[in-house]
């Protein structure tokens, strides 16, 4: 499932903006991949990162995977939940999301794929 008006990186994050917030989580496709979800690190609120810059990881049963920060911005929200539960991520990838991040260069947004180009990533 690939869910319209979020963006989305060839790595498997997606982004869903609100005026100059953005809520950044992983896709469903990334943790089906994944499989049972057993761990997050998530990043410290305040940092600021780069566009690309790894901002935690997921650790399944399967594997480890890094993340990466779709924008650049300050760190204003992590989901502190996941640190107590990080299988809800495998229950709904689109609601639970990891952070929220004050865009400092909306035009980046630009460089990320919406749903449709980000279907083939998909592809098995």
């Amino acid at each position: 499932m690939i869910l319209e008006g979020l963006r989305y990186q060839e790595s498997h994050e997606w982004i869903k903006v609100e005026g100059n917030i953005g809520t950044v989580g992983i896709s469903d496709f990334a943790q089906h991949t994944l499989g049972s979800i057993v761990f997050i690190e998530l990043p410290k609120v305040g940092q600021t990162m780069k566009k690309g810059d790894t901002f935690g990881a997921v650790e399944s049963v399967k594997a480890a995977s890094d993340l990466y920060m779709p924008v650049s911005g300050k760190i204003i929200e992590i989901n502190e939940s996941l640190e107590d539960t990080p299988e809800v991520i495998n229950d709904d990838a689109y609601a639970n999301w990891i952070l929220k991040v004050e865009l400092s260069n909306p035009k980046e947004l630009d460089s990320l794929l919406d749903s449709k180009q980000y279907e083939p990533f998909t592809e098995e």
